[in-house]
């Protein structure tokens, strides 16, 4: 091969290596827009938002319906985020870098405070508890990490459903079974909406022993960079040990631990 047909040659490597690294970096954008969608997305929005022809973008959903990556709503005419890219999203928080950092901010909240805290997420309608440091006291509620709880019972899956946009929240609370777990569960519908209007407006939650008799739990927001609530910081601990009106008197140090959270949420 001469010089003149290396060059050729090289140029062409270079062409096709670039097309891959469109192509890739167009189905990031997907899944991005995906992701940072708050409803499942029509074929015509992902076209809008990703500038890729029809043909391009539906084949690239099919590979990544395929995969798992993506689902397409029941009427085939949206698509949302799929399992495999959820459980990746949690993963990656779970495991990343700085995951070591918030159990440090979790651990000396712990210290300080003496009792239980936890921090957790929202995840597909169900409290999804991300990390949990529990304290040195016999009488205790193990919910180790990974553990999911209904929202409408606990402190952190009242708070974040709160500070959902108010049509996403009212269709989220329409979803769910409002199970009954003690006498103080909030089972109603109205009443449940009324209480995250007061949710949100307050800045905090409690659970007035909802989820377990004898356990209550007060639950403040950590938010992201751009200031959205994305997680929630949680107290809990047996009301013969510290009743809920001396656990609310904790929430200015929950509120410092959220926000040294938030700042590894880069």
């Amino acid at each position: 091969m001469n010089e003149l047909d290396t060059l050729e040659f090289g140029e062409v490597i270079k062409k096709d290596l670039g097309s891959e690294n469109s192509s890739m970096l167009r189905g990031i954008s997907i899944l991005e827009s995906l992701a940072n969608l708050r409803e499942p997305a029509s074929l015509a929005q992902l076209m809008q938002i990703t500038k890729m022809p029809k043909a391009s973008l539906h084949r690239t959903l099919a590979i990544f319906e395929e995969a798992g990556l993506v689902v397409r709503e029941p009427g085939g005419k949206t698509y949302a985020p799929g399992e495999r890219l959820s459980r990746l999203a949690l993963e990656t928080l779970c495991h990343d870098s700085v995951s070591a950092i918030r159990h440090g901010i979790l651990r000396k909240l712990v210290t300080d405070l003496k009792e239980t805290c936890n921090l957790a997420i929202l995840r597909r309608g169900e409290l999804f508890y991300l990390d949990r440091v529990e304290a040195n006291w016999p009488l205790r509620l193990h919910l180790p990490p990974g553990t999911v709880l209904p929202p409408h019972c606990s402190a952190s899956g009242k708070l974040l459903l709160a500070y959902k946009p108010k049509n996403e929240r009212i269709k989220l609370v329409d979803t769910l079974p409002l199970e009954q777990f003690t006498h103080r569960t909030i089972v109603d519908r109205d009443v449940l909406l009324s209480e995250l209007d007061r949710i949100a407006a307050n800045g905090y939650a409690v659970d007035n022993e909802e989820y377990v008799l004898g356990v209550s739990c007060v639950a403040v927001p950590v938010k992201d960079q751009s200031g959205e609530v994305v997680a929630a910081i949680a107290i809990h601990a047996a009301t013969a040990r510290l009743p809920l009106n001396q656990a609310m008197e904790y929430i200015p140090k929950l509120l410092l631990a959220a926000e040294q959270i938030s700042a590894t949420l880069h």
